[in-house]
């Protein structure tokens, strides 16, 4: 996108939302950098460079607009709906691999070398991954400083900084303030304990289905609706957290209570993680409304997100648990396997983090003989290195999940949707997208549809929720 400058400099004219971290305009007459949507007065035409992530505008010197704040623009789709390993290396970086192994930590989880990592970013991005993951850090900062009343030394540890000296320097080079003066411009409403965020999207966005599928599924004790908000623990690399999930008109309201701040960006990666939130609506939308037949559902209920997961091995555990079983039944499995195997926390209603896929003994779980053994068959490997996680190749994690007992395509494509994050994933034996086919005039058996559905490519999973969202199902409303 940032490398076709016609139509990035139309963008910025128009000023653009749909554009927002998609890629970022800098200025070089005032050494800044915006999101295209920024407010302020359109540079000239020939003041205009063209980055595709913030980390490479602020490596070539520019610091970040006051005004439009590009930092906090949602996260680039293009990450997120593609498998290599360049999409798969930002992924793990959201995620805060380097800033807890360091690059080559980063590369052995990729399965290549240090060197070819290095060498695919900066092809691609014009900069490393240290670089990336000093941008990430000066973001954790730039919240901690104006949603906590911590004091600077220890807001600088949290985010991930080696030193005060290196945390001043980089909060000045990038944001052209002192911490002192961006904490004084905020003037937050602090709740002692809690953060509170805005978690940006690209409008439109339909919570219906996206809240509705967690709510309806949500695991007695670790996850729950209160108060018009969805809550749930998390676990994190140094601790715990519990969030708070509110869907807004122009935002998510987010609130984290974090047990260790050094987890706040991942904690916030995994929330816009599960909620789709750096999806490209208008992408998405304008290819499946090619489809006559669906084109009445897009324009009904547009920007459908894909419900996903906080953890990708929790899901696939949850997967086989509610094989065969209602959405209540599978819920009660959960809630069972939570409170015999599940980490207690504290908190005013939630109760456990969910167990660790290690800690689950198989053989003590009321569920028939087979699917005990196939519960034991995903444990085995998870333990044995089955990656499910941000940086995981989909290729290799299905032919994984299909190699095991029990494993056929209804769970390894359902895992791939909402565990691995697949825009393509697609469910065609699903007794809903069946029927909801059926309904509409499309063909029902697997492979009929399966040809289809060729149409609906690369953005398949967002049509099953599109399909899902005809029958009256709870996973599809928000209850009152």
């Amino acid at each position: 996108m940032f490398e076709d400058t016609e139509r990035s400099v139309r963008a910025v004219q128009s000023k653009d939302a749909r554009f927002d971290g998609w890629f970022f305009t800098a200025v070089t007459s005032t050494g800044i950098y915006c999101r295209p949507s920024c407010p302020a007065v359109a540079p000239r035409v020939e003041n205009m460079r063209f980055y595709p992530t913030a980390a490479t505008a602020q490596q070539a010197g520019y610091r970040a607009c006051k005004r439009c704040r590009p930092d906090a623009a949602p996260g680039s789709p293009e990450w997120n709906h593609r498998a290599d390993l360049v999409a798969r290396a930002m992924r793990l970086i959201a995620d805060g691999v380097v800033d807890r192994s360091g690059v080559p930590g980063l590369a052995a989880q990729l399965g290549y070398s240090t060197r070819q990592v290095q060498r695919a970013l900066v092809a691609e991005l014009g900069t490393g991954p240290l670089a990336l993951a000093r941008a990430q850090r000066a973001q954790t900062a730039r919240l901690l400083i104006e949603t906590s009343s911590l004091p600077m030394a220890e807001v600088a540890f949290a985010a991930g900084f080696a030193s005060v000296r290196a945390f001043n320097e980089t909060v000045r080079a990038v944001f052209a303030l002192s911490p002192s003066e961006l904490r004084a411009r905020s003037a937050p409403a602090l709740v002692p304990g809690v953060l509170s965020l805005r978690l940006p999207f690209r409008p439109p966005l339909c919570p219906d289905n996206l809240f509705g599928h967690l709510i309806a599924t949500a695991v007695p004790g670790v996850e729950e609706w209160r108060d018009g908000a969805y809550r749930r623990t998390l676990r994190l690399p140094h601790g715990h957290g519990v969030v708070s999930l509110r869907p807004l008109p122009d935002h998510v309201a987010c609130q984290l209570a974090l047990t260790d701040l050094r987890d706040l960006s991942v904690a916030i990666n995994r929330c816009r993680w599960m909620l789709d939130l750096d999806a490209d609506p208008v992408a998405v939308d304008s290819v499946l409304s090619g489809d006559e037949l669906l084109e009445p559902l897009v324009r009904k209920a547009p920007g459908r997100r894909v419900p996903r997961t906080a953890d990708g091995a929790e899901f696939a555990v949850r997967a086989v648990l509610g094989q065969q079983v209602s959405t209540a039944a599978a819920r009660t499995h959960a809630a069972r396997l939570v409170q015999a195997y599940g980490t207690p926390i504290e908190d005013s209603s939630l109760t456990h983090l969910f167990p660790s896929a290690s800690d689950i003994d198989p053989s003590s779980l009321a569920m028939p003989a087979s699917r005990r053994m196939t519960m034991a068959a995903l444990i085995e490997a998870l333990d044995s290195g089955l990656d499910l996680g941000a940086g995981a190749s989909w290729d290799e994690a299905r032919a994984r999940l299909s190699a095991l007992p029990g494993f056929g395509p209804w769970t390894v494509e359902v895992i791939a949707m909402r565990a691995l994050g697949d825009p393509d994933a697609f469910i065609p034996t699903d007794l809903g997208v069946r029927l909801a086919a059926s309904g509409l005039g499309l063909p029902s058996t697997p492979a009929a549809l399966i040809k289809r559905s060729a149409v609906w490519r690369p953005w398949r999973a967002y049509a099953v929720q599109h399909l899902w969202a005809t029958g009256d199902h709870e996973v599809n409303r928000i209850p009152a």
